[in-house]
C-alpha cells in the first residue's frame, strides 16, 4: 500500500474535476463534520473507501470520484488516513487534516427520574433497543445517485445544536448527536430528501421513531415523534410526510431530533444544507443563546 497524495494534493484534484460537480455537503473537516476528499485515480468503477475501517461513501463520474467521510466526534485533531481501493489499481492511501472543534456545554433538568437512571428492567430494554438502531445507522446500500442537498424536516426554531455536550441533573451524558427543532406538537415532518424506511419504531429514550437510509452510508432518523404515518420498506420521495412532531421518549418538550449518520458516524446535519436553506433555519444574531446556554427540550 502506498501513501500517493496528502489532502491539499486532492484538493487540486478536485479542481479537475469541476466539470462533473454535484450538489455535495460543505466541506468541514472536524469532530462531527463531513470531510469531502478528491480521489487520486480515474477508475471508470466506483472505488472503494474506508475510514476507520469503515466503508465511506465515494460520489462522482466520469473517472472523477470524491469520498464523502464522517468525521466521529471523539477524534483527535491531526492527520487521518481514507483507504482507497480500485478494480486495476494498487491500493492507496491519502492523508487528510482534521482539526480541532469545541461545542458549547448544556445543562438539562429531566423531572422523570428514570430517564437519567433507568431500572435494570429499562436498561434490559434500553439494551435491545440500541442494537436495532445501531444495526439501521450502520446500513450500506449501494447507490449511484445519493442526496445530498436536503431540505429542514419540519417547521421550527433550531432550539439545541449538534455536537453539545450535555449534562442530565449534573451528570454527564454523551454529546447531543442531532439538532433539535422546537417545532410544536403536531406539527408535520416530512422527508428531507429520497430514501427507503428502513426502521420504524418506539423506544426508550428517542420515542416514536423512524430511521430513512439514502444510500451509500448516509442515514437520517427521526425521534420523539407523536404520530407515525410511514412503514419499514416503504419508499419515500422528497417532502413526504412521515409523521408529526411530539414528546415521547426522553424530552422536556414537544420537538423533532433529527440524527445524520455517515459512515456509521453522526455528523452535524446542517453541512448537507444549502447556504439559504442554512440562512432561513438560523435566528438573527441577536436572538441567539449566549455562550455555555443553548436551549433545548431534549
Amino acid at each position: 500500500m502506498r501513501l500517493v497524495v496528502t489532502f491539499i494534493a486532492a484538493l487540486f484534484s478536485a479542481a479537475a474535476s469541476a466539470a462533473h460537480s454535484m450538489p455535495m455537503p460543505r466541506h468541514s473537516p472536524v469532530p462531527g463534520g463531513i470531510a469531502v476528499i478528491a480521489l487520486d485515480t480515474h477508475s471508470a468503477t466506483r472505488p472503494t473507501a474506508h475510514y476507520q475501517s469503515k466503508r465511506v461513501m465515494v460520489i462522482g463520474d466520469g473517472g472523477h470520484w470524491q469520498a464523502v467521510v464522517g468525521i466521529p466526534l471523539e477524534t483527535a485533531p491531526g492527520e487521518q488516513i481514507l483507504e482507497i481501493s480500485a478494480p486495476g489499481s494498487e491500493p492507496q492511501q491519502i492523508s487528510f487534516p482534521v482539526q480541532a472543534k469545541e461545542y458549547e456545554t448544556q445543562r438539562l433538568t429531566i423531572t422523570n427520574k428514570r430517564m437519567v437512571e433507568p431500572t435494570a428492567k429499562d436498561l434490559q430494554r434500553i439494551e435491545k433497543e440500541t442494537k436495532v438502531i445501531q444495526a439501521a445507522l450502520r446500513q450500506f446500500t449501494e447507490a449511484n445517485d445519493v442526496p445530498l442537498d436536503f431540505v429542514v424536516p419540519v417547521q421550527g426554531p433550531l432550539s439545541s445544536p449538534f455536537g453539545l455536550r450535555r449534562f442530565f441533573n449534573d451528570q454527564p451524558r454523551k454529546p447531543h448527536s442531532g439538532l433539535d427543532l422546537a417545532a410544536p406538537k403536531g406539527a408535520q415532518i416530512k422527508a428531507p430528501a429520497a430514501g427507503k424506511v428502513i426502521a420504524v419504531g418506539n423506544y426508550f429514550f428517542n420515542g416514536n421513531t423512524v430511521v430513512l437510509d439514502h444510500g451509500q452510508g448516509l442515514i437520517s432518523m427521526y425521534s420523539h415523534m407523536d404520530r407515525i404515518n410511514v412503514k419499514e420498506g416503504q419508499y419515500v420521495a422528497l417532502g413526504t410526510p412521515l409523521g408529526a412532531v411530539g414528546m415521547t421518549g426522553r424530552v422536556t418538550g414537544p420537538h423533532l431530533h433529527w440524527t445524520i449518520s455517515l459512515n456509521d458516524t453522526r455528523v452535524d446535519p446542517m453541512l448537507l444544507f444549502s447556504e439559504k436553506t442554512l440562512a432561513a433555519l438560523l435566528p438573527p444574531k441577536k436572538n441567539e443563546a449566549s455562550p455555555g446556554e443553548p436551549t433545548s427540550r431534549e
